[in-house]
């Protein structure tokens, strides 16, 4: 018999190969994983912050992170705040006038920020006078409701931000009313009403242009400058309140 010749493979054979070990799936580097964390709280952050200004547009705030600051400041002893929210159809009209001639003359016409008031406070300090605020009452609005008093670039980026969206989402008058209701008036009093009560012993409704200025006239520094005892720098800045408001028009 003929062995020279290879034997062939009949043409239907099955060939047989090695299978391949299975490869174990890649982990994710800790650099991916701290990225998507980040970029997936970023999200969440975004999202919360939008809806929680959304909500705000219609419902009365429960507190503000400033009175939550003070609840941790008088640690371990607890001191209650007075605060008593109001709609703006109870609260006097020369509150909204004096609040405005006071703090922020421009408020109808800026969106949020009032960069004319920005660059007389720099020309000022470069100057050589010491620096004073610009701030708006819709930034003071999203300091107090959204952020503690602490500094840093930022907090003041996140007081940009949320300033912008209460531009967006609120109307002027919203932001006036929720400003009057959670502004500091004095040593844990927050909002036109508890003040209103505190001092004169009447509802903000009933408020005098006189005592809408004289409680605006606080505002900088509502612990040093008092409106149950007004100094002579309180009243001379209630006066030039008083004047202001001749030339300021608001309609609610």
């Amino acid at each position: 018999m003929d062995t020279s010749h290879s034997i062939k493979r009949h043409p239907l054979a099955k060939k047989h190969k090695k299978q391949p070990l299975p490869q174990p799936t890649p982990k994710p580097s800790l650099r991916l994983v701290v990225r998507m964390g980040l970029f997936y709280l970023l999200l969440t952050y975004l999202i919360s912050s939008v809806g929680s200004c959304i909500v705000l547009r219609w419902i009365p705030p429960f507190t503000t992170m400033f009175m939550l600051h003070h609840h941790v400041e008088d640690l371990p002893s607890f001191k209650s705040i007075d605060y008593r929210w109001v709609s703006a159809e109870k609260i006097s009209p020369h509150a909204f006038t004096a609040v405005i001639a006071s703090e922020d003359q421009r408020f109808m016409q800026h969106f949020g920020f009032d960069f004319h008031e920005i660059a007389a406070s720099v020309e000022d300090y470069i100057d050589g006078e010491p620096m004073r605020g610009a701030s708006t009452i819709s930034q003071q609005v999203a300091k107090n409701l959204f952020l503690t008093p602490s500094k840093s670039f930022i907090r003041k980026g996140l007081e940009v931000w949320f300033t912008g969206l209460l531009e967006v989402f609120w109307s002027k008058q919203r932001i006036i009313e929720v400003y009057l209701n959670i502004a500091e008036f004095g040593d844990h009093i927050f909002g036109i009403e508890a003040a209103s009560q505190h001092y004169f012993g009447i509802p903000a409704k009933q408020l005098s242009r006189s005592q809408a200025a004289l409680l605006a006239a606080t505002l900088p520094n509502p612990i040093r400058l008092k409106a149950a005892q007004p100094s002579n720098y309180v009243l001379k800045r209630r006066n030039w309140i008083l004047r202001q408001m001749q030339n300021v028009s608001y309609r609610g």
